[in-house]
């Protein structure tokens, strides 16, 4: 089994780092940091933008998790531009039959933050065909999901 996780943080050794390490408990996985990706936004052409590159990972994958810390009551920008950037180039079911969990961490997330976040990453699941596990914010949490990957 192929695990990915895309980590939407620029911290790569922070918090969404460690929820990721508690959901996939010793389990083997790659992580791609959505930092080290030139990702433009949705609607420009650029030769050296690498969201195919992030599209061919996710396809190769068996599990996906992606990760965010909480910005501006909502999630990271990084995390928004990638999903924004799925509406059009890829098709609906084009990720049929993974599992895909939403990690999302930040210092005392209000309800609507999590309700909004676990609106979003379900649809987006639903559309390209994915399994939601759910979503996590605390290493409870994750460790609650990690039987479920």
């Amino acid at each position: 089994m192929q695990i990915l996780f895309i980590n939407g943080s620029p911290n790569k050794n922070g918090n969404t780092v460690k929820l990721a390490k508690a959901l996939f408990g010793g389990k083997e996985y790659r992580t791609l940091h959505l930092v080290d990706y030139r990702l433009y936004s949705y609607g420009q052409d650029f030769a050296d933008d690498r969201f195919s590159e992030i599209v061919d990972e996710m396809k190769a994958a068996d599990t996906i998790a992606i990760g965010s810390p909480v910005y501006w009551h909502n999630m990271s920008g990084a995390v928004r531009n990638l999903i924004d950037r799925f509406y059009g180039p890829v098709q609906a079911g084009a990720l049929k039959g993974k599992k895909f969990v939403f990690l999302f961490q930040g210092a005392a997330p209000e309800a609507w933050m999590l309700e909004k976040a676990e609106y979003t990453m379900s649809r987006f699941a639903r559309m390209y065909g994915m399994e939601y596990i759910g979503m996590a914010t605390t290493g409870n949490e994750a460790d609650m999901l990690s039987g479920k990957i």
